[in-house]
């Protein structure tokens, strides 16, 4: 995974990755995935940005 602006947010990264993986069903391994099908880490990714929206849009609602 690439660094990130805080590292103290790693672990939180990474279960928000494994999360988003499982629910679109795709196993992740600890550490190495780079047997991935591109179809596969775009659907990771795109289920990760569909809940930072949602989470977005959820808090704005709230104010």
């Amino acid at each position: 995974m690439a660094s990130t602006l805080v590292p103290e947010a790693k672990k939180a990264l990474e279960q928000f990755k494994t999360e988003a993986a499982n629910e679109v069903g795709v196993t992740l391994n600890q550490g190495y995935n780079g047997d991935l099908t591109a179809r596969q880490a775009g659907s990771i990714g795109g289920q990760m940005v569909k809940k930072m929206v949602e989470k977005y849009e959820n808090d704005i609602k709230s104010k």
